[in-house]
């Protein structure tokens, strides 16, 4: 994994994710946007898996019920943007044109 990916991995998920686990990831599934993907998933599972919404009452109330929803946003989102590593769209085909002499006059 070069430079470029770690950067970009780490703007999408956030600049304290473990480059050595992102490069492991990298290392297995071969694109940096499998990465993101996967450990956005993760981090939405950890955050389903508890209760979204805790309240004592008169003293505090935790709600993670929007961060859900801003990590399924970002999901969608991380779809339709390339990543570093993705291979371009443009064709890099060669295409031979046949030349033609031009009548003389």
């Amino acid at each position: 994994m070069n430079e470029d990916v770690l950067r970009w991995l780490q703007a999408q998920l956030g600049p304290d994710t473990d480059g050595n686990d992102l490069a492991a990831r990298y290392e297995r599934l071969r694109s940096a946007k499998a990465v993101a993907l996967e450990v956005l998933h993760e981090r939405l599972a950890a955050l389903v898996a508890e209760p979204l919404k805790v309240t004592v009452n008169g003293i505090a109330t935790i709600d993670n019920s929007a961060n859900v929803t801003a990590l399924e946003r970002h999901l969608v989102q991380l779809e339709t943007v390339a990543a570093p590593d993705a291979p371009s769209t443009a064709s890099s085909e060669l295409i031979a044109v046949p030349l033609r002499s031009r009548p003389r006059r």
